[in-house]
């Protein structure tokens, strides 16, 4: 125990970062402890205008600080082809490699029923309704889905589950790993 409760407790909430355990988050403490104040001010600051400034794109789920974000906005994007990734932290990557000119959707995670997340609590729904809208001629059709899943448990959990929504509905099923 740290036995200062008010560094015990910036521990405990960085600690809750993924990816972050109790070492890491201690030695991350101890910086921001030992640097200026204006630091901390700055941190608290940015964390502040990322909760109030980003949401999510109501066409693609994507993170963005505008209405639509700029992959939904881009003109010259092929309509016809649809990515499906997990978080939007998947698009930075895929952009990278300038290989997709296509649209996509973000799930907000995989199906993982030891986590106790089901096909109800990600954006499965919304991307069915996206694929029907082609298909009753109120959107765009779209000829191909492609699943940028991690190939884990979960991710061929949910690109299952996707494949068997998705088999009737006229699209091609594409899987990248």
């Amino acid at each position: 125990m740290l036995q200062i409760p008010a560094l015990e407790k910036l521990v405990h909430e960085l600690n809750r970062l993924p990816g972050i355990g109790p070492k890491t988050a201690q030695r991350l403490a101890y910086y921001i402890l030992r640097s200026p104040e204006e630091y901390s001010h700055r941190l608290a600051e940015a964390l502040m205008r990322v909760q109030s400034d980003v949401h999510t794109c109501p066409r693609c789920y994507n993170y963005t600080d505008v209405e639509i974000c700029r992959f939904c906005s881009d003109v010259h994007r092929q309509d016809d082809s649809l990515c499906v990734v997990e978080e939007p932290a998947d698009i930075v990557r895929i952009e990278a490699s300038g290989a997709f000119h296509g649209r996509y959707h973000v799930l907000h995670g995989t199906i993982s029923p030891l986590e106790g997340i089901g096909p109800q609590d990600l954006k499965i729904q919304e991307l069915i309704s996206k694929v029907n809208k082609g298909l009753s001629g109120e959107g765009t059709v779209i000829k191909e889905v492609i699943m940028a899943l991690d190939a884990d448990l979960e991710g061929d959990t949910t690109v299952l589950y996707l494949t068997k929504q998705l088999a009737n509905k006229g699209v091609k099923l594409s899987r990248i790993a």
